[in-house]
């Protein structure tokens, strides 16, 4: 080593601040200063002769990072609120502030500008010169370390991998040309790089426990390969490059061992222990590297130098003289009188926006409102002038009209992403996302709100502008969205969220299967967080079900202002528990998945049964002759009953919520009626006895609510609320008698069973709107997000807000009323058994033959399913697309003057997925290319967009491979879960009409990569595929594979021009052809026969009667099935396609799609061949 240090006196805390550690270290590149960040949010200036200079408040938290340059501090605090610049003088240039539910969790400098992570999965680059965010790029999550070097910024996240992503890429997505490697088995605690070498130390594990990482690694940047790691036994916490010379390294442990390394000679380091009492917190290198800083839990300054007495200055020169702290312009001396003005008080430091800040664009109305009233033409006709006064007579048509003026109904405004880029031009907008009205009643945000429709669709409408949380709500345009109330009130409980999200990775016979649905909606909110749903499967499969309509769950879109929905959720509340309670049951087979309860045979009793019913024996006593008899009693909802109003001569009954609850548990009641016994009409007084044990781990209420006498019970008075957080319930005692308390916390010394109220759905009832339904949510331990403000939410459809526990549970007035309540058992949580529930979906299903045509043409077949060696890996890419049609007509208002408003959009539903290998020696050949069954009508074919003809989907007539739509949907399902990267065209209106969510980080969308936003206008794959592949395509044929087939060449050629830093210049060059060909390829001009309309729709029993519609009978299909594991039951709708039956072998181009020889016999291509394709279904 060329420098030998040697301790050197510390800096200890000054008596005028905390003793507290020092989380930050830095030294001045330009001054003989030392910058220290400490605990409380205070940033100190230490120099060279011990002295403290500049001291001065960031924030309040602890500050976690530094950088100091020639002229300004940036320094960021742990609780990741923003990233600010001070002088170093201490005055503050600018800081930035994230929104509420938004975190930074580290920041590098980059050039010229900052680059902040935060805690949504995106980048920020920050100006250094005024703090504004210029770009928010979208990346992978839980990074927790950057490091920019002259080209590159490097991440390291929570899961050990080290990343470099190239911010000069600006339309990637997700980094096209971004690298990672696994560094360490935890998360990456430092990164350091010089030269061509990158540095990291993070996290392992030893017997579960986390500890550092003893090994040093060793990364190339050039090719991002390991080169070699040595070892640190002590486990470095910090890490330092020596700045002179990039092969020597500084490593400190907490311990205070520190050890300055050569890594070309990692057995001849240096080593050193500090003198730390507590532990080490924070290193710092010099410029010169003649100083080493360490910074402890105590607020102690470790030094190590290599000069002797500290000779040299800290950055190594005389550079510019140390600042001292800037002084405060000192208060003005205000003499007061009666005549002294309020302003020359000068304005308080604030953070929102002045009513005085808000220009005139804000007006709702103009600034001299209202007008002057026109005067009618009747009146001018008759208007006589006596000495420059003019006078009528009023006519008989407008008498009893006056001073009445007509205003016209206000005009909803919707939020569309198209017009966001002019909003974000004017001034910021006012916080409440919702509008405005007149009602004093109902609070703005239970009020109800719709979805309005551009030019563009349901997918131009800004739904993150009414939800800024982390959880997910789901939209309103669909038929039964009225359930989406309920279904959140379900998701949030954890045991029937994990019984739906199992029983999707098993197999099912039923073709519209609610559980199926459920656990499909319940993963999709689990995986958005806080990106809108919508459940449309789950909507389509209730119309579906043949007792449905029985209950009168169907909701046909009919909004009358007379409808119940509160008394129509109770209905459905029972109608989906007692088909998931089948749907779900695997008798004999049923797992216990709770242990806690006794019962006699827990292979036959249904998982929602162990955690709902109420087991017991209704018990009756005859009056006349004292008979008793018992019969079996269980319940799985129980109906709130509410007591009766007692003769004035009588005691009233109790009528708090726990009595209530207890009365309604034991459901004691009497009537007349012929005892079996004495054969007398007697009165039968009944009563259901229950043991304590027999009480479900989950209580669910159907609060009955059906006049106001039942409601009056539930309203708040001034001095008590009738629900609170938590009920105990007593069993023993008698009906007349209180049967428990209802409590703000748990009293486990009370002889109670204790309950949690979970979720409930509220019936939003308004003279001015029709009513509706939100649910209020009590969010689980393991949901909560870390330092949130609100532990209760409330979803009113597609928008999301927190709120505090005394506001949900209250109900102030008639127009809040409670419809459906999930309890849950204090304190057995934690004893579920999981253990016999399947987490995961058998990947098998992608390596079977599925089928249920009985008329497929094999030599039509062109895609080969997956092998299982081909099996997806995490990271492994696919191509797909798919194709749709329409399964219900767009529903419009027209109104006299032209305009016309969308009531409902149309409804589409998926026809075929096509999904290719991505890689490998089979690149672009298929592995799924499934046509979708499905009994529902369909009115449209769409077939001049989507190539689908009639007799495609029906299993009698179809010469394709027919699955049904849960078969097509597990598998995209397995595909994602396995941590598929999907590459296509379009693909965030694909997913959104399959109904499935595919997290940011998986989907390459090359509509996105071949894009500049500041040209809004995106590109169809046709113009790309013409332009940049040399290829036509859709021309008199239209196929999903070759469309998915087109994007991945697209995504190749992407890569391939990034790699050689052309990318820019050819998007331009598309730009500039696209405008010289009106954004058509040339072939498209082209004189062509007029296009094939698309097929109207048929009745499915036109031309096949329902008898033969599946499920088809043993005997009709005679071929063997295995399925994916599945019952007999629904092994018979499948035909096993065996494989002597013969395949395609010889690979299909599609007519008049030019493609090279070389590229067929190298990729050996395989493409689809379809009759009278024309048009995709959406520009792409």
């Amino acid at each position: 080593m060329t420098n030998i240090y040697s301790t050197s006196a510390p800096f200890t805390f000054q008596r005028d601040t905390y003793s507290c550690q020092i989380s930050a270290l830095s030294f001045d590149p330009v001054s003989d200063v030392l910058w220290a960040g400490n605990g409380v949010g205070q940033v100190a200036a230490f120099y060279r002769n011990r002295m403290r200079g500049v001291l001065f408040p960031v924030d309040k938290n602890a500050v976690s990072s530094l950088l100091v340059n020639d002229n300004h501090i940036y320094a960021m605090t742990l609780n990741g609120q923003g990233v600010g610049a001070w002088s170093k003088g201490g005055v503050n240039s600018w800081h930035y502030r994230t929104p509420a539910t938004t975190n930074l969790s580290t920041f590098t400098q980059y050039g010229n500008m900052l680059v902040a992570m935060t805690n949504k999965a995106e980048l920020l680059t920050i100006n250094t010169t005024n703090g504004a965010v210029t770009r928010t790029i979208p990346c992978y999550p839980q990074i927790l370390r950057l490091h920019a070097t002259h080209s590159v910024v490097l991440s390291g996240s929570s899961d050990g991998l080290l990343r470099k992503h190239d911010l000069r890429a600006a339309t990637k997505r997700d980094f096209g040309s971004e690298a990672s490697i696994r560094a360490h088995q935890g998360s990456i605690q430092a990164i350091e790089a010089s030269g061509n070498w990158i540095y990291t130390i993070g996290w392992s594990s030893r017997n579960g426990r986390p500890i550092p990482d003893p090994l040093v690694k060793i990364f190339d940047s050039r090719n991002f390969k390991a080169m070699s790691s040595f070892t640190f036994s002590a486990g470095p916490s910090f890490l330092n490059v020596h700045p002179k010379k990039s092969t020597i390294l500084v490593l400190t442990s907490n311990t205070g061992v520190v050890n300055i390394v050569d890594v070309l000679n990692p057995a001849s380091g240096e080593f050193h222990q500090l003198d730390v009492p507590s532990y080490v917190t924070s290193s710092s290198v010099s410029p010169t590297a003649d100083y080493i800083a360490f910074g402890d839990a105590d607020g102690v300054i470790h030094l190590l130098s290599s000069v002797q007495d500290d000779g040299l200055p800290f950055n190594g020169f005389e550079g510019q003289p140390v600042e001292w702290a800037d002084e405060p312009e000192p208060l003005p001396d205000i003499e007061w009188t009666d005549s002294t003005p309020l302003n020359l008080v000068g304005m308080p430091y604030y953070t929102d926006y002045l009513l005085s800040a808000y220009d005139k664009t804000f007006q709702t109305v103009p600034e001299h409102y209202p007008p002057p009233i026109k005067i009618p033409p009747q009146v001018l006709a008759s208007l006589k002038q006596v000495d420059g006064v003019s006078f009528a007579q009023l006519p008989r048509e407008l008498q009893g009209k006056r001073n009445v003026i007509p205003l016209a109904p206000t005009k909803r405004q919707g939020r569309f992403r198209s017009e966001k880029a002019r909003r974000q031009a004017d001034s910021p907008p006012p916080e409440s996302p919702l509008d405005v009205t007149n009602s004093a009643l109902v609070p703005r945000q239970y009020r109800r709100v719709e979805i309005e429709y551009s030019k563009f669709g349901v997918e131009d409408f800004d739904f993150a502008f009414y939800n800024r949380t982390a959880f997910s709500g789901l939209e309103t345009h669909i038929l039964n969205s009225y359930t989406n109330a309920l279904i959140q009130a379900m998701h949030y409980v954890m045991p029937l969220r994990r019984i739906a999200k199992s029983h999707i990775t098993m197999a099912c016979s039923r073709e519209y299967c609610l559980l199926c649905e459920l656990g499909f909606v319940m993963r999709m909110l689990e995986d958005a967080k806080g990106i809108n749903c919508q459940a449309t499967n789950f909507c389509r499969a209730i119309s579906n079900i043949s007792t449905a309509a029985t209950y009168g769950v169907v909701d046909y879109g009919q909004d009358h202002q007379e409808t119940d929905y509160g008394a129509k959720i109770q209905m459905f509340n029972r109608f989906i528990i007692e088909n998931i309670k089948s749907e779900g049951n695997m008798a004999p087979n049923n797992p216990s998945m709770t242990p806690f309860r006794e019962f006699p045979a827990i292979g036959t009793i249904p998982l929602i049964s162990q955690l709902l019913s109420v087991d017991s024996h209704s018990v009756t006593v005859c009056s006349n002759c004292k008979t008793s008899r018992e019969k079996p009693d269980t319940s799985h909802i129980i109906d709130i009953i509410y007591p009766r109003k007692a003769p004035s001569n009588e005691a009233q009954p109790p009528s708090d919520f726990a009595s209530i609850l207890r009365n309604s548990l034991l459901r004691d009641y009497s009537l007349k009626a012929a005892c079996p016994s004495c054969k007398q009409i007697a009165v039968q007084q009944t009563r259901r006895p229950l043991k304590l044990t027999e009480l479900p781990p989950v209580l669910l209420l159907n609060a009955s609510v059906h006049n106001a006498d039942a409601l009056k019970y539930w309203q708040d008075t001034r001095t008590s609320r009738f629900l609170k957080p938590f009920v105990g319930l007593d069993l023993s005692s008698e009906p007349n008698r209180p049967g428990g308390i209802t409590s703000q916390s748990v009293d486990l010394s009370l002889p109670y069973v204790w309950y949690e109220i979970r979720s409930l759905v509220i019936d939003v009832r308004s003279e001015e709107q029709q009513s509706h339904l939100v649910s209020l949510v009590k969010m689980p331990e393991s949901e909560r997000q870390p330092g949130a403000n609100h532990t209760w939410y409330l979803f009113n459809d597609f928008t999301v807000h927190g709120l505090s526990e005394e506001e949900a549970l209250s109900f102030p007035g008639q127009w809040k009323v409670p419809a459906v309540i999930y309890l849950e058992r204090f304190g057995v949580q934690d004893g579920f058994d999981y253990s016999g529930l399947p987490t995961k979906i058998d990947a098998s299903i992608l390596c079977q033959d599925i089928s249920l045509s009985m008329a497929r043409d094999n030599s039509q077949k062109v895609h080969e399913i997956l092998t299982p060696d081909e099996l997806p890996r995490p990271g492994t890419e696919v191509a797909i697309d798919a194709e749709f049609v329409q399964m219900q007509l767009e529903e419009t208002e027209i109104f006299a003057d032209g305009t016309r408003h969308i009531v409902r959009p149309s409804r589409l539903g998926l026809a075929r997925v096509s999904v290719l290998r991505g890689s490998g020696p089979k690149d672009g050949v298929p592995f799924i290319d499934d046509y979708i069954h499905t009994s529902e009508e369909i009115v449209n074919y769409l077939t001049e967009f989507s190539g689908i003809h009639f007799g495609d989907l029906t299993p009698q007539s179809s010469p394709h491979t027919l699955v049904p739509l849960k078969v097509a949907y597990k598998k995209l399902r397995l595909l994602i879960d396995l941590g598929c990267i999907f590459i296509g065209h379009g693909l965030s209106k694909d997913f959104r009409t399959i109904n499935i969510f595919v997290p940011p980080e998986q989907v390459i969308d090359t509509v996105d990569l071949y894009f500049i936003p500041e040209r809004q206008r995106r590109i169809s794959l046709r113009f790309l595929t013409w332009f940049v592949l040399k290829q036509d395509i859709q021309l008199d044929t239209h196929d999903s594979i070759e469309d998915s087939r087109s994007a991945l060449l697209l995504y190749k050629e992407f890569q391939r021009l990034e790699g050689e830093q052309t990318f820019d210049a050819k998007l331009e060059e598309i730009y500039r052809a696209g405008r010289e060909n009106n954004w058509k390829p040339p072939s498209a001009l082209k004189a062509s026969p007029p296009p094939v309309h698309a097929s109207p729709g048929v009745p499915f029993t036109t031309l096949f009667p329902r008898s033969l519609s599946p499920p088809f009978s043993v005997e009709t299909l005679q071929n063997q099935f295995r399925a994916f594991g599945l019952d007999p039951n629904f092994q018979t709708p499948f035909l096993h396609m065996s494989p002597d039956l013969g395949l395609a072998t010889a690979p299909y181009t599609p007519p008049r799609t030019p493609m090279h020889s070389s590229q067929i016999s190298q990729n050996q291509h395989h493409h689809g061949n379809r009759k009278n394709y024309h048009q995709p279904w959406s520009p792409r």
